[in-house]
Order: structure tokens, then sequence, then C-alpha cells
């Protein structure tokens, strides 16, 4: 029971590190269908951002999160720009294709710049073990600021989604793109504007990753950025709880399914359960069935 008990704490501080990649996931899909595969390199490169600010500059935590999450603002903005605005109205299958050239292109730009070898990330957190539930499990106090900051930036996220203008401009082109612009609403800028939120969260990811597992690569995006796919899928993509569920969920089975001598299946195991998830719910788990009129 302790064992449970250790790994399900492990599980909630990685999930909460998918569940904000996932969001990005989520909302670029809620606004303009796009399964943007790029992002989870985005979230690679806050890391390496955060990493930068530490290592050279010297600077804490909390600025080198700050910088990150900016800096990786506005590369969302430019990628979308560049790579994205141009095939808006092409096949999906060109967009998807896109999104994959963007994806490599950053990985190997990024990997030429600062060579393909594994960096520690500085220890800018202090790591202490906090005995919990008498004595039957341990909490390190990086998992808890990690929660924290996940849990700070969602609210952060909500409200902005349900009680800002352009929360509500947001929803309004998520709902009918067409007829939010006969409204008045600058399509462009909402959408970039969807990408900047998407993109900081996947930089405080990156931030949050280096500090958790003390290392970084240029490749390290492959791998999280799919199963935060998995996470938003599986949650019901285009739904910003659904993400967050999503991420969660696969965190903490992640986590069991390493601790009880699986480690090596446990990325099996997070696809197999999309598979069953897709095959009894194709919508999610808490998505909701749309029927669409012909």
């Amino acid at each position: 029971m302790e064992q449970v008990l250790q790994q399900l704490i492990n599980g909630i501080s990685l999930g909460s590190i998918y569940a904000l990649i996932a969001l990005g996931y989520t909302m670029v899909y809620g606004i303009i269908n796009l399964i943007n595969f790029a992002h989870g390199d985005i979230y690679m490169i806050g890391a390496y951002v955060g990493y930068a600010v530490t290592r050279f500059l010297g600077l804490g935590f909390v600025p080198a999160l700050l910088i990150s999450m900016v800096t990786c603002s506005i590369l969302g903005i430019l990628i979308e720009k560049v790579a994205y605005k141009p095939l808006r109205n092409a096949s999906r299958i060109s967009a998807l294709i896109t999104a994959i050239a963007v994806s490599l292109f950053l990985q190997y730009t990024m990997m030429y710049f600062v060579k393909p070898d594994t960096r520690t990330f500085p220890d800018v957190l202090s790591s202490n073990k906090i005995s919990i539930l008498g004595g039957k499990a341990l909490l390190d106090t990086k998992n808890i600021y990690i929660i924290l900051i996940t849990i700070v930036l969602m609210l952060l996220l909500q409200y902005v989604v349900l009680k800002t203008k352009i929360g509500k401009a947001m929803r309004a082109v998520a709902l009918d793109k067409d007829v939010a612009q006969l409204m008045g609403v600058d399509i462009n800028r909402i959408i970039s504007f969807t990408f900047a939120i998407g993109s900081a969260l996947a930089g405080a990811a990156g931030v949050l990753v280096g500090v958790y597992y003390n290392t970084i690569n240029p490749l390290m995006g492959t791998v999280p950025g799919l199963k935060a796919f998995v996470a938003a899928v599986l949650g019901g993509i285009g739904l910003i709880p659904g993400a967050v569920f999503g991420g969660f969920f696969l965190g903490m089975v992640e986590t069991l399914v390493s601790a009880y001598g699986g480690s090596i299946f446990k990325d099996a195991v997070a696809f197999g359960i999309l598979i069953i998830v897709l095959l009894i719910k194709p919508s999610g788990l808490l998505g909701k069935t749309v029927k669409e009129k012909v």
C-alpha cells in the first residue's frame, strides 16, 4: 500500500507536466482543428531556455520559468504565422505534414546549435523529503512546487478562457469560426493568442521537467509530446478539463506500471489505453458525441 501511495504522488507530478503540454494540443485543436505535432519540441526549447537562463545568467527558478514562457509564446506565434497560417484553408493532411516538418526542423536546428549531448539542468530548487501519511510515503518539495505551479497556471488559463473578453472570443471561434468573424472577432488575433498561451504552458512544462529529472536533450520533446497528445485525446481533445484529466490519469498510470516491474512497457501501456478508450468512446472520456448535420 505504501508503494502505491508513493507512486501516486510521483504520478501526480508527472501528470502535471503532461497536462500542461496537453493543454496546448487541445487549445489549438479546439480553435483550428490542427494537431500541432511541433508542440512537444516547443516544450524542449522551453527546457533549454530555462537551462541557459539559470546556467549562464545565474538567475533563479522563477525568472527562468517566466523567460521560458515568454520565449516559447513568441516562438509559437512565429510558427503559426510562418508555417500554419498559409495552410489554414488547405487539406488537413497538408497541415499535418507541415506540423511534422516543423517538429523535425526545431529538433535538428536545436541539435545543430547545442549538440546532441545530454545536459544536466542546474539545481535551482531545493530538494527535501517530507514524510506524510504517518511515514507511509515521502513527498519531495520539488513535487510540491511542480504541482502548485501547474495548478496556478491551469487556474489562470481557466480565468482567461471563461472570464475575459478574449477568452469569450476564443470560445466563439472554437464554436463557429465564420459566425464569430461576422460578429467582428479578429480570427487571426485569436489564433495567435491561442498559440501563444499553449506554447507558454509548454515552455513552463519544459522548465519543470528540467527541474524534476535534471537532464535535457534536443530529442526530449518527442515522446512526452506524443504522450501529452494521448492525454488530450483520452480526456476529449478540444476540452480543457479533458486535457487536465488525461494528463493526470496518464501520469499516474505510467508511474504505477513502472513501479511494478513494467518500466519498459510503460509507453506501450499508454498507447494501449488510448486504443481501448477510442474503441469504447471515440470522443474521449469527458468528450461528448456531436452529431453532424448532412
